[in-house]
C-alpha cells in the first residue's frame, strides 16, 4: 500500500506551522499507523536530513524527522494523540492512535496528519502536544487522602455491583485529550467528569467528593479550557467510550458542594 501523507510540522507553540507533503510506499495492511511514522521518519533520517531539525526550524522543506508522542503503544497510556484526516484517533472509533492500522485506509490515499488543536494542549513540536494541564487538574483533586499501612481485603468494604462498574467505566479514561481536543469549545469536563465519578461512587472517594469537584472545575477553568453545551462530541471521539452521563454526575456533585459553601 501507497500513501501521500501531509504531516504538520511546527517548531514550537510560538512557531507558525505549515503541512510538508511526504511519501511511503510498500505498507503492509497489518502494519499499525506508528509503525508506519516510523517507516517515514527512517527514510527521512537515511536522507541524511538533521534529525533534530531545531536550529533551521520547520521553514525549510524536509525538516528532519517528524516528532509524534507514544509510549506503551498498546491503547492505555493516552500519549499517541493525533488528528488523522480531521478526527482524533483516526476514522475508526473505539481505538487510539496506536492501535489504528494501515487496513482502516485505501491504497494511494491522502492522508492528513495534526496535532491536537486546544488552547490547553500547546504544541512542543510537530505533532507532539503538552498534555499536562491533564496532569496538574488531577493534581487539584483527582486522588483519595488515606493512612499508607497494610492492605485491607477486597472484600473489606461491600460495594453494589452497579456502582462498582459505573467506576470501572469512568476510571477506564487514559486521559488523551480527545475530549477537549475535539470539543467546539475545547472544553474538559468530559476528562474531569471521568475522574470525579470514578471516585464519587466508591466510599473511599464520597469523603472529600465535595472538595474534589469545586477544586478541579476551577483548575480546567484556571487553565484556559471551555465550557460544555452537551454537543456530545467528546463521547463520540472518546476511544474509551466514556459517557456523558458522567458529566450529568460531576454536575451534581459540583452544585451541592456549591450549596454546601
Amino acid at each position: 500500500m501507497n500513501f501521500t501523507l501531509k504531516v504538520w510540522r511546527q517548531r514550537d507553540a510560538k512557531s507558525q506551522g505549515h503541512f510538508e507533503t511526504y511519501k511511503v510506499e510498500n505498507i503492509s495492511e497489518g502494519t499499525s499507523f506508528l509503525e508506519m511514522m516510523d517507516i517515514l521518519n527512517e527514510q527521512l533520517a537515511a536522507e541524511q536530513i538533521d534529525p533534530v531539525a531545531f536550529d533551521k526550524g520547520c521553514k525549510e522543506k524536509h525538516s528532519g524527522p517528524v516528532s509524534f508522542d507514544h509510549d506503551c503503544r498498546e491503547g492505555i497510556c493516552g500519549a499517541c494523540s493525533l488528528y488523522i484526516n480531521g478526527r482524533a484517533h483516526g476514522p475508526e472509533s473505539g481505538v487510539t492512535t496506536c492501535q489504528l492500522y494501515m487496513r482502516k485506509f485505501k491504497d494511494g490515499s491522502t492522508i492528513t496528519i495534526e496535532p491536537w488543536r486546544s488552547r490547553g494542549f500547546p504544541v512542543i513540536k510537530d505533532l507532539v502536544v503538552d498534555r499536562g494541564a491533564y496532569d496538574k487538574i488531577l493534581q487539584a483533586g483527582g486522588y483519595v487522602s488515606v493512612n499508607t499501612g497494610g492492605v485491607p481485603d477486597a472484600n473489606a468494604i461491600p460495594i453494589p455491583k452497579k456502582n462498582a462498574d459505573e467506576s470501572m467505566d469512568a476510571a477506564a479514561c487514559v486521559g488523551c485529550g480527545a475530549c477537549a481536543a475535539t470539543c467546539k469549545n475545547g472544553s474538559a469536563m468530559l476528562f474531569v467528569a471521568a475522574r470525579v465519578s470514578s471516585l464519587a461512587l466508591l466510599p473511599q472517594g464520597k469523603v472529600e467528593g465535595a472538595r474534589r469537584a469545586k477544586a478541579m472545575v476551577a483548575k480546567m477553568d484556571e487553565l484556559g479550557f471551555g465550557a460544555c453545551t452537551n454537543t456530545r462530541a467528546c463521547e463520540m471521539e472518546c476511544p474509551k467510550h466514556i459517557s456523558v452521563s458522567h458529566i450529568a454526575r460531576l454536575n451534581r456533585e459540583f452544585l451541592c458542594a456549591k450549596f454546601k459553601d
